[in-house]
């Protein structure tokens, strides 16, 4: 214990880790964001030994995934575990970042976080993004050319850019050569900005589910709440292992195991499940380059929140209607999920764009009104008592 107060990286470390006050009230949703670590390690881990073997090349890729599966030993665990891990790190960061909108772990003093926080998701779709269309089947090629194209909407430079990444006039062997070496490199920035994620949140502290300061009521991390992650760890193990073990390709598109074909086009192009509301954000919007702006403000638009919310009351808990809000929202972008999974056809058009209004209003308009109401009602209440 002593080297680890000594050491001045290990002493880091330690109070990170092991020596962090939190507050003592937080819940087992604070869990997630041990979680997250948890699964970048793997992801990381598994993403080196899988590019041990992978080829990125157009003629060798599918086979050389198909050889990680079947000639490999336990490649078929190793492929299997880093994409259905994909899957699992976005389940954990959107019930990370619901946590955070419900208790409002986005206000002062916790803006830098909060901004962190948002470029660490945003990282994490391009190299969600980036490793979808490394298999190299049908589903990976079509979507990387659909994705690609909508940047042909920038004006005077768009097409430019495009060609520029796909390295030629179309999706081919230099497109898939450059997202393979940005899928490998990425995840290791993306382990940085999650360092500094950390940093940030050991300066302020975490919030906890009341929203109030905590400063006269910490407990150090190791063992109060360190059990408590162990915990969430065994039973993420149990629901990460039944899937690996048993539904392997429940998350993923059975187009993905036929061969990329540039002369077929499959019935309907969608891309993992993960990114399907901002799919559907995209298509609600008819115009390109509005659809390709609306798809990036959808995630930019969190960057608001702090300076939108004005409310003296944090979280939720002590806003019942604000509650109520906050789970249609959570519902609102569920069913966009479901939208962006549909065919581009009437009603699902025109369900898309409805709720698209809606997750744009629940920022720009709903976040200031209630905060300014919440405000109105806690000044009338304190004038009663007076």
């Amino acid at each position: 214990m002593k080297l680890l107060k000594k050491d001045p990286i290990l002493s880091l470390a330690n109070e990170m880790a092991i020596d962090s006050p939190q507050p003592s009230n937080i819940n087992y949703l604070y869990n997630f964001g041990s979680l997250l670590v948890l699964v970048l390690v793997i992801q990381i881990l598994t993403g080196v030994f899988l590019a041990m073997h992978y080829t990125p090349h157009i003629d060798y890729a599918f086979n050389s995934v198909e050889h990680i599966m079947r000639d490999v030993n336990y490649g078929w665990l190793v492929r299997y575990s880093h994409s259905n891990g994909a899957s699992f790190f976005f389940i954990c960061v959107y019930i990370h970042i619901a946590r955070g909108l419900y208790y409002g772990s986005y206000t002062k003093p916790r803006v830098g976080l909060w901004t962190v926080g948002v470029f660490i998701y945003l990282l994490m779709v391009g190299i969600g993004f980036l490793g979808y269309v490394l298999p190299w089947g049908q589903m990976s090629f079509w979507g990387a050319t659909v994705i690609t194209n909508m940047i042909s909407a920038i004006p005077y430079l768009g097409a430019d850019i495009v060609s520029f990444i796909w390295g030629g006039f179309s999706v081919d062997n230099p497109t898939l050569n450059r997202f393979f070496s940005l899928h490998f490199l990425l995840p290791f920035l993306l382990a940085a900005l999650a360092v500094i994620h950390l940093i940030y949140k050991d300066v302020h502290g975490s919030n906890n589910p009341l929203g109030l300061s905590s400063n006269m009521d910490k407990v150090p991390l190791h063992p109060y709440f360190s059990y408590k992650d162990y915990f969430g760890f065994a039973i993420f193990g149990i629901a990460f292992s039944f899937i690996v073990f048993f539904y392997p390709n429940l998350l993923g598109h059975s187009d993905n195991y036929i061969p990329a074909n540039p002369l077929v086009t499959p019935e309907h192009i969608v891309p993992e499940w993960y990114l399907l509301p901002f799919y559907a954000i995209l298509r609600s919007i008819p115009d390109k380059l509005g659809g390709v702006i609306a798809m990036l403000g959808a995630i930019l638009i969190l960057l608001i929140l702090p300076f939108f919310h004005v409310s003296l009351v944090r979280s939720s808990y002590f806003r019942p209607l604000w509650k109520i809000l906050f789970w249609v929202f959570a519902a609102n972008f569920v069913l966009l999920g479901w939208i962006g999974g549909n065919p581009v056809e009437y009603p699902f058009v025109t369900i898309g764009q409805v709720l698209t209004t809606a997750y744009f209003m629940y920022f720009i308009a709903l976040v200031p009104l209630f905060s300014f109401l919440d405000n109105v009602f806690l000044f009338i209440g304190l004038k009663s008592k007076e």
